[in-house]
């Protein structure tokens, strides 16, 4: 695609970059085939294409965002389908961050929508508060009649129960049996320590089982994802920098293998940190060397570990596998979660039209309603199609998206890896 960047703005770093993204671009249209929310609207400015040939508008003719073009960007789930679809390579990873930065810097948003905006940008990434959130969310529900559709639909995303700890909160893991062989840092994130807090209790408790210490930065909350991809570029940085500093002391103190991230979304902004701060004199090194330790759980355990699987269990299940979108696409891991699950014994099912998007992203789901069930009820009634006995899949927002749009139960795929290797059987599952 042609440019027409000054020499004065291809100063500005951002704009170099997204500026080389542009011209890969040829036009061809194949992005849209697997866009999901051009799929369902069939626009042209609601696929990739024309969101890039928006994003370009506004750079080259500084712009500022209008009502219009915010809806349109706003709209993307970032769920980096084009990307796999791409043949000419265009990274819309970072094209598109670009853009919801500057629709945020340009663009005033009608009252309400940065009230709401910003309340998700403060709650979401501090557990403390998020918890605090939840409880009175079980409070309200009884009486969310009175409230607007709008806030109904976000208090039924809340969960009715909030799972107790299991484990107690601590720095170091240690390994308890045999001999250590490696040392990993576990991210255990904002929103899911709170409502799924058995998610990191299954992946410290199977480390720790195949002999692998486990570290939690008690300074690391959010991995910044949240106000990432809601525009918010300081408050997201200022995240990204406190876990760089924190988990590169610990490395170079102590010593890491790796940081194991059981979140997918997570896990993709976590692998980004070396692109984020490639300018940034001082933090580059270490933000690379993060990004590079970087790892999903299920991919360090294909990579590193054998896994002590008990293959005598009287029953196997039929297992519909989520291949969660920052995963198969962000992160490009896609066969290692199914291998790892189809070693356990039980089999797993494809999901039809895997590749799209179930509607959750981050906050998604809280601020495009519409959108977001209608991606939901496509993505269930293709894993219905299938029956399978239960679903798993690696990232909590999917797992909140999918249970609220069908009965079959949803697990964290690290869950299924410690139940079949000597872990107790996940509290969803206890009617099976």
């Amino acid at each position: 695609m042609q440019t027409s960047f000054t020499d004065k703005q291809l100063l500005n770093k951002d704009n170099k970059t997204s500026e080389t993204i542009i011209r890969k671009c040829v036009h061809c249209g194949m992005c849209n085939a697997t866009c999901p929310t051009y799929q369902v609207n069939g626009e042209e400015l609601e696929g990739p294409r024309g969101r890039i040939y928006l994003i370009k508008d506004m750079l080259e003719n500084k712009k500022p965002a209008t009502k219009e073009i915010a809806k349109h960007i706003d709209s993307c789930l970032s769920c980096y389908s084009c990307m796999t679809t791409c043949p000419s390579g265009v990274n819309y990873m970072h094209l598109i961050d670009h853009g919801r930065n500057y629709v945020e810097e340009t663009y005033k948003r009608p009252f309400l929508d940065r009230v709401f905006r910003n309340i998700l940008s403060f709650v979401l990434p501090r557990p403390k508060v998020f918890l605090l959130m939840a409880l009175s969310s079980k409070l309200i529900k009884p009486f969310s009649f009175l409230f607007p559709k709008f806030i109904r639909n976000a208090l039924n995303l809340m969960p009715d129960k909030i799972p107790g700890k299991k484990l107690k909160e601590q720095k170091v893991y240690e390994v308890k049996k045999g001999k250590k062989v490696s040392r990993v840092a576990l991210l255990t994130g904002c929103v899911q320590r709170v409502i799924s807090p058995e998610i990191n209790e299954a992946t410290i408790r199977l480390l720790n089982r195949h002999n692998v210490e486990v570290v939690v930065m008690p300074d690391i909350n959010c991995c910044g994802s949240l106000n990432h991809h809601l525009g918010k570029q300081k408050l997201a940085h200022d995240s990204f920098k406190n876990n760089i500093e924190s988990w590169h002391d610990e490395y170079l103190q102590n010593g890491l293998d790796a940081i194991i991230s059981n979140t997918s979304g997570c896990g993709t902004t976590l692998k980004d940190y070396g692109h984020i701060f490639k300018n940034d004199k001082d933090l580059k090194k270490k933000a690379k060397k993060i990004s590079e330790l970087t790892k999903d759980i299920t991919e360090y355990l294909d990579e590193n570990l054998k896994l002590n699987i008990n293959l005598n269990s009287e029953k196997k299940y039929r297992i519909a596998y989520h291949s969660a979108c920052s995963m198969q696409h962000g992160q490009k891991v896609h066969d290692q979660p199914k291998d790892l699950i189809s070693k356990t014994g039980n089999e797993v099912l494809d999901i039809p039209e895997g590749h799209l998007c179930c509607g959750s992203a981050g906050t998604y789901n809280i601020l495009h309603q519409k959108m977001a069930k209608s991606l939901l009820k496509n993505k269930v009634n293709n894993i219905e199609k299938i029956s399978p006995d239960f679903i798993s899949t690696g990232n909590i927002g999917c797992m909140t998206q999918i249970s609220a749009g069908t009965r079959i139960p949803i697990i964290h795929t690290v869950e299924l890896l410690d139940w079949f290797t000597g872990g107790p059987k996940p509290y969803k599952l206890n009617n099976f």
